[in-house]
């Protein structure tokens, strides 16, 4: 089924005398990242789904007919009937429609950041896993903390995946949840603004992945094998069968690595890992106007918690895993031409564990959580003369579990009086709703986007808001320049990792000084400002401003050095930067973009939500201070160049460097000697206390890859990967004593082998 922001287009192609007609073509968009080469079945018909709005060129060819190409449109979910008649040769002569007229979509009122099927053919990582996240820390705006942990525009944990339409609001990040394979994603989108009513809950950005494939006759797949530097082995196996109006698919992975998380040591103490996972997919369209999508996956992943020094020589042992079975079903039915019916059942279940060894230091921690979440969502699309109309709604209900047991170990580390063991158990369910009702208007050169969405919470505590949205853009024909503004109201929910714990009136016996507060939603106003320009029709740059205000700003802390984090808030936030990406989709076999960020983010104290205990309680009371947040990087640049070398060879080179995280370490009150023996003299060089930040990282990255073998519909290519080539240690963030801690990789390979049939 089409995700939340995506069409299709209806092909047929016919003979001069009105006869269907197999052939062969291209669709392709610029603006979009999706080149899809095709061949029509015999009755010259193909329906492309999952295509993300924009323009498109259609190119078609059938050997003695003359090729035609055209542009198509895509606005909404409704389907675009495409009929070409192709002439006989050389009877007619068509318009020849080029590339560089999709590299800029004239009817946007924000940006949107697309990645295409090659970039995520070509992506690779040295540590398993993080693919997908990878691919969206390199749009702008968005950076990573340990462990893969996405950040939109300073927001902590409130990324929204739209996964096949299935929102997922939970924080998958490697250490949470099992990870999305980028090896079953055929497109990606990355929104950080402008967003529609129906994206809600979490909002700090939206990355929407498809992973649905179009019907195509026959069977084909793609098998690919891989392995790198610490220890890394990777596989990776898929295959579809389509026939008449039905397509059964199905992908296997598997994967492990000896580094997986970012350690605190450059050590890479006890940082193994295994992933596996499975998917299978059902589509069967019962005519023109219905189609069913029937999908399931399980995802699970074991693995160790890295230590740090004086942890490995105590000889501890933590264990973690995480487990996720999601089923789904959806229904579509065209009741008119204008009008569009999408229904959407789905069913998650997500667990994670935690269990320590006898030896752990300076805590020994266990816990169970997890959450079963049934989900169900319908909507109406229609487009009626200059409007594109959508109202829906969805609800969530889910079950949720956590259980925790810990033993201190060491005392030093912890606020005289607390508890030296503790057991938590408990329960709740989780109820949200929504409605939303949206609508594009075009009006010559000017494009406007408005729309309402109201959301109830109720979890631990109880609350509802209404959040509307607004878009502009106005076209500059002459220019070739677009310029837009939005405005976003957002309700941000709590994130759900660990809440119980941090709520229940249990941890108020842990020591004599508690401040428990209810975490609340957040509010947030979003403004942006920009434009998107066509450069000699090869180039495109997005450039924008924006403001973020938030009244009960998320952010996380860590439970008793246990390493388990839950969420807190603060009384206010003020996020501003600038984004700046240029786009260079292909010119003379060259291709690749480069991008730059600043940002700058101010929270407010007094806390609002959340636990505190001890020195940490009485450190927030009356506190009305303003700090920098987590997430503060003021400077972040990243730049990708491609050379196609050859029809079946290319190389790239890749480059990424950041300005440096916050260090929240106050030295006249902390051992520094005590913190070189935990992490090591290499690590504590790169933390810049009297700055309090973190020094400048950067990496240097470099690809090959090469088409060994071809016959008609089968290929084998080889990919070989080369990360952080200086070798530099990149200390991604310094935060505390046994939290918050990690560095990058450091030089690392990998290499990949992959057959297409």
């Amino acid at each position: 089924m089409a995700q939340l922001a995506t069409g299709e287009v209806r092909l047929s192609v016919v003979d001069p005398s009105g006869l269907p007609l197999p052939c062969s073509g291209t669709l392709v968009s610029e603006a979009t990242g999706i080149e899809r080469e095709f061949v029509t079945n015999d009755s010259g018909s193909l329906t492309f789904q999952h295509l993300p709005f924009g323009i498109y060129r259609l190119a078609i060819c059938h050997a003695g007919f003359t090729s035609s190409s055209a542009l198509i449109e895509i606005r909404s979910g409704i389907p675009v009937e495409a009929r070409v008649q192709l002439s006989i040769q050389p009877a007619a002569t068509n318009i020849i429609v080029t590339d560089s007229q999709t590299l800029l979509d004239p009817h946007q009122t924000g940006i949107v950041y697309s990645v295409g099927g090659q970039q995520v053919r070509e992506q690779q990582s040295s540590v398993p896993g993080r693919g997908v996240p990878d691919l969206v820390n390199m749009q702008p705006g968005w950076l990573f903390e340990a462990n893969g942990v996405l950040h939109p525009r300073g927001s902590e944990y409130q990324t929204l995946f739209v996964v096949d339409g299935v929102p997922m609001d939970e924080n998958r990040s490697p250490a949470f949840a099992p990870s999305l394979g980028a090896e079953d994603v055929q497109s990606m989108s990355v929104l950080t603004a402008n967003y529609p009513a129906e994206y809600g809950r979490k909002l700090g950005g939206v990355v929407e992945v498809t992973t649905s494939r179009d019907i195509q006759p026959g069977f084909h797949g793609s098998a690919e094998f891989g392995g790198g530097s610490f220890g890394t082995e990777t596989g990776f196996l898929s295959g579809v069968y389509g026939w008449s109006r039905s397509a059964l698919a199905m992908s296997v992975d598997a994967e492990r690595t000896d580094r997986y998380l970012d350690p605190p040591a450059v050590a890479n103490f006890t940082n193994s890992a295994i992933i596996d996972g499975l998917n299978v997919a059902y589509d069967h369209d019962f005519s023109d106007s219905d189609r069913l999508h029937l999908y399931v996956r399980r995802t699970q992943t074991a693995f160790e918690v890295p230590n740090e020094n004086l942890q490995q020589v105590a000889g501890q042992r933590q264990d973690r895993n995480s487990r996720e079975d999601l089923g789904q079903a959806a229904w579509t039915h065209d009741i008119s031409a204008e009008l569009i019916f999408n229904l959407r059942a789905a069913v998650e279940d997500l667990s994670a564990n935690l269990w320590s060894n006898g030896l752990s230091t300076p805590v020994i921690a266990f816990q169970q959580r997890g959450f079963r979440r049934t989900y169900l969502a319908s909507n109406l699309a229609a487009h009626k003369g200059r409007h594109d109309i959508k109202i829906g709604a969805d609800a969530y209900y889910a079950p949720v579990t956590e259980a925790l047991q810990y033993q201190i170990t060491n005392p030093f580390y912890f606020d005289p009086g607390t508890q030296p063991s503790f057991r938590f158990f408990d329960h709740a369910l989780d109820h949200e709703q929504s409605l939303f009702a949206q609508d594009t208007m075009r009006l010559g050169n000017l494009t406007l986007s408005a729309g309402l969405r109201w959301d109830h919470y109720a979890l631990l505590v109880k609350d509802n808001a209404w959040s509307p949205r607004f878009g502009a853009g106005w076209y500059w024909p002459s220019a070739d320049i677009v310029f837009h503004f939005s405005y976003d109201r957002a309700f941000l929910t709590p994130a759900l990792e660990n809440l119980l714990l941090a709520s229940s009136p249990q941890v108020d016996s842990l020591n004599p000084s508690v401040l428990r507060l209810p975490v609340q939603a957040s509010r947030g106003n979003f403004y942006e400002a920009g434009f998107t320009k066509g450069i000699a029709g090869k180039l495109r740059l997005d450039a924008s401003a924006y403001r973020r205000t938030f009244i009960s700003f998320a952010d996380d802390d860590v439970f008793l050095n246990t390493g388990i984090s839950f969420p807190i808030a603060f009384h206010n936030a003020d996020i501003k930067g600038t984004d700046v990406k240029l786009d260079l989709p292909r010119w003379r076999g060259f291709s690749g973009f480069l991008s730059y960020s600043n940002m700058i983010g101010i929270a407010q104290l007094p806390v609002t939500g959340g636990l505190f205990l001890g020195s940490d309680a009485v450190g927030v009371l009356g506190v009305r201070d303003k700090f920098p947040i987590s997430q503060d990087q003021r400077n972040t640049a990243r730049g990708r160049l491609r050379y196609q070398l050859h029809p079946r060879m290319w190389i790239a080179v890749a480059a990424e460097y950041g300005s440096g995280l916050p260090v929240d370490i106050n030295t006249n009150q902390v051992n520094i000697p005590s913190l070189v023996a935990q992490y090591g003299q290499t690590i504590i060089d790169q933390a810049n206390f009297s700055r309090g930040r973190v020094r400048p990282n950067f990496s240097l990255d470099a690809s090959l890859g090469a088409e060994l073998w071809k016959r008609e519909k089968q290929s084998l290519t080889i990919e070989v990967e080369g990360e952080n080539l200086t070798d530099k240690v990149n200390l991604i963030n310094f935060e505390g004593l046994f939290s918050g801690t990690a560095v990058a990789p450091p030089r690392s390979g990998s290499v990949r082998l992959r057959y297409s049939f």
